[in-house]
């Protein structure tokens, strides 16, 4: 049976041809695909066209891509606001455990900025891409200034972009998305007690509108691989394969990375629950093997839940807690990966971010990686708006793109692994017996 006959409208019949072969390919394959065609239209333009036109040229195809782009840039902002709010009103977790889990998954977050910056600072494989623009440079950013801009100023003005500088603001935004998904609850809670329904049709609105963005941005989504074509065309054209081949220095050093990140969640369950690394390992295995063949981890959270439960021996609870609700919340390799890319970027336009800058890169990467719960893509969807908030040009994103797919599947792994991490904390030190913190009366 087709499996997408089921997701078919009455009277609908199936694509053929062309239109089919390009559903069924899966994005990575598609992705692949562009790029060796760009390097093939790159190498074609490069020893036929004049040096002087061969600029000109290239940068028709570079359009491409920087419109695409546009089209993921304009609806990014919407999209993670309703995705936080949608997901606030979905998680079921009380106040009590929920500080618990917001401190595992906030230290979570925070270590792997902190190795994806030190990995980043050290290794910097960007020095040997030099991307054209070189006269580009990054612009001046100071902390205090960048935070009082980001405090909103109106609800309807934090989801479109500043008219001076054309960037789209993610903080406000996700300010005001956690505060009003967290009053929705609220209010849920009070007419719940209550016997009233009210709120039932706003939570049926935001249900509604994030399914509505998300078909959207499947559409969106399906013309990456001509932004791929696209910039990939432009840079061999003008510059030969060197700026790729930099691409694996990229690839070794946020693996490196991730496995430093993982390495910490081996150390964390060792040292604060019951435990042990390798039974860890052996009894997730099932789940991270999926996650990295699906790369998602919320697609993999029941079985995830189910490896915690019966491979290793959670409390449900805790199992709970971590696999489910943690998934929504928990990207430590989202986060990992959104502070190393657009270090790699500055450093290939020949500007590396100075120290004294990058805790604006390590506030973005947090945030980015809260607006990514549920969003197929997260890392792409989020990456264009950290680009814009420390100035670096959005085509650029689209440079990354031919090796994302593999490093994606690679961080899906090390989300589930924090995942996994936060559920052995929280069944703490002794089997079968409750954290203090969770089990403590009201």
């Amino acid at each position: 049976m087709d499996r997408n006959a089921a997701n078919r409208l009455p009277g609908v019949t199936a694509r053929r041809g062309f239109l089919a072969w390009w559903g069924r390919t899966p994005l990575y394959a598609r992705i692949v695909g562009a790029m060796l065609l760009g390097i093939a239209a790159g190498f074609f333009i490069n020893h036929t066209v004049p040096e002087a036109e061969a600029s000109a040229v290239g940068k028709y195809f570079a359009d491409i891509g920087k419109l695409i782009l546009r089209l993921l840039t304009m609806i990014a902002l919407p999209l993670i606001f309703v995705a936080i709010v949608h997901v606030l009103l979905k998680a079921k977790v009380n106040a009590r455990s929920g500080k618990r889990l917001f401190s595992l998954l906030l230290t979570n977050t925070l270590v792997a900025i902190a190795i994806g910056l030190l990995v980043g600072n050290v290794i910097a494989p960007g020095r040997f891409a030099a991307l054209e623009p070189a006269s580009y440079s990054l612009p001046s950013l100071d902390m205090w200034e960048e935070l009082k801009k980001k405090i909103p100023e109106s609800f309807v003005g934090s989801l479109v972009p500043n008219w001076e500088t054309g960037r789209q603001e993610i903080i406000p935004a996700i300010v005001i998305a956690l505060g009003l998904g967290i009053a929705l609850r609220r209010v849920r809670e009070q007419q719940t007690q209550n016997g009233e329904i009210g709120i039932q049709s706003i939570t049926g609105f935001f249900e509604a509108l994030y399914s509505a963005l998300l078909i959207a941005l499947h559409w969106i989504i399906a013309l990456i691989p001509l932004a791929v074509f696209g910039i990939v065309t432009n840079v061999v054209a003008t510059q030969g394969l060197n700026p790729f081949v930099s691409l694996l220095g990229f690839i070794a050093a946020v693996l490196l990375a991730l496995f430093l990140q993982a390495c910490y969640y081996l150390l964390r369950v060792h040292f604060q629950s019951w435990v042990s690394p390798m039974q860890f390992l052996r009894g997730g295995a099932e789940a991270l093997i999926t996650a990295f063949s699906t790369a998602s981890s919320t697609a993999t959270a029941p079985l995830n839940f189910t490896c915690l439960r019966e491979n290793i021996g959670l409390r449900e609870e805790s199992a709970s807690l971590g696999a489910l609700v943690g998934s929504n919340f928990n990207n430590d390799g989202t986060a990992l990966y959104e502070a190393m890319g657009p270090m790699y970027i500055a450093q290939a336009l020949g500007h590396p971010l100075p120290l004294a800058q990058q805790p604006v890169i390590a506030v973005m990467a947090v945030l980015a990686s809260v607006g990514a719960p549920g969003i197929p893509e997260a890392g792409l969807v989020t990456m264009v708006l950290v680009f814009q908030a420390v100035g670096l040009p959005t085509e650029y994103v689209a440079f990354l793109l031919p090796v994302d797919w593999f490093l994606d599947r690679c961080r899906t792994m090390v989300n589930l692994m924090g995942d996994m991490s936060v559920a052995c904390v929280l069944d703490g030190k002794v089997p079968g017996k409750r954290e203090a913190s969770i089990e403590a009366p009201e």
